[in-house]
Parts: C-alpha cells; sequence; structure tokens
C-alpha cells in the first residue's frame, strides 16, 4: 500500500508497484480532499482507500476507508460504507490487531516496524512483534514504518501480507 496526498503521487506509486493506494492529507481540507480522492479513484489502476474519512471515501467512490488506531470504530465505518468496500485499521499491537479484526476490518496496518523518518522518535516494535501481531490474527497484515527494499523479505518471512509506505514509492 503506498500512502499518497494527491492524484500525481499515486500515478507515480503505482509505477513503482503499488497496489493499493491510501490517500491521505491531514492538512487538506474537505473539499479538496474530496476533490483530491475523485481524482485519485478516477485515475488509478488498483483500488483507493481514503485515510480517515469513510464519508469522503464514499462520496469519491473508492474501495473503503483506512482509519487511525483510535479514530472511528471499524463497525461505524462499515454501516456507512456498506460490505462491498475495504476498512482498513492501524494498528500498534496484538490487542489492537485482534480488536481490529474483531470488529470487522478487512486489514490492519502494523508498526513501526523499523525506525521511520515519516515518523521520528516513535517506538519501534521490530520483526518479532510483526510476527506475533501476523500470527494473532486471520486478517492480511501490512508492515508499516521504515520499510524499504531491503527490508521487505524480512517483513513477508515474519508473516506479514504485504507492506505500506511513503518514501518507497515516492
Amino acid at each position: 500500500m503506498a500512502i499518497v496526498g494527491d492524484a500525481a503521487a499515486g500515478r507515480r506509486a503505482v509505477e513503482r508497484g503499488a497496489t493499493l493506494l491510501q490517500l491521505r492529507d491531514p492538512a487538506a481540507t474537505s473539499r479538496a480532499l474530496e476533490r483530491e480522492a475523485c481524482h485519485l479513484v478516477a485515475e488509478a489502476a488498483v483500488p483507493v482507500v481514503v485515510s480517515a474519512r469513510a464519508d469522503l471515501a464514499l462520496a469519491a467512490g473508492a474501495a473503503g476507508v483506512h482509519l487511525p488506531e483510535r479514530d472511528l470504530p471499524v463497525a461505524g465505518a462499515r454501516r456507512l460504507l456498506g460490505p462491498g468496500r475495504l476498512v482498513g485499521r492501524s494498528v500498534h499491537g496484538e490487542d489492537a490487531a485482534r480488536r481490529a479484526e474483531a470488529e470487522g476490518a478487512d486489514y490492519v496496518v502494523f508498526g513501526s516496524v523499523f525506525a521511520s523518518a515519516s515518523h521520528p522518535g516513535q517506538e519501534v516494535a521490530g520483526l518479532a512483534v510483526l510476527e506475533r501481531v501476523a500470527a494473532a490474527v486471520g486478517i492480511p497484515v501490512l508492515a508499516i514504518g521504515g520499510v524499504d527494499a531491503d527490508r521487505v523479505e524480512a517483513c513477508l518471512a515474519a508473516g506479514a501480507a504485504g507492506f505500506a509506505a511513503i518514501r518507497y514509492f515516492a
């Protein structure tokens, strides 16, 4: 999953191999984010999820929403979006991953697995915790945080179904 801020970044990410795009721009107004989501959904050759805004995901016809750990409950997003769209959740531990799965999340993004320039100072969980989280749930777990070309295989070996990144796809 590539985390992008606009349609141009989405195009570049798909060219680099992204199979899912997450539109995330916390500084954007609702109107600007909805406009960008519509552009991205219309142009992207892969599914698009909108970060933290189930309403905008629905308005733009996106594949779904990706929720921060302390955001709207998964069940609430599912009620808004219906059963045919994706609902993902960021998590930072096993308990949160289990809760997300129990609430109906389609996938979780776990991290930070490694130190990350985009989240300086955030606690690093490491591969052993990623392995425990992946073993604890039956839904896909994507690794995030410092994942680069040299670390992808280690994340997959630890049980991750894939990874999410900003810089890798930029």
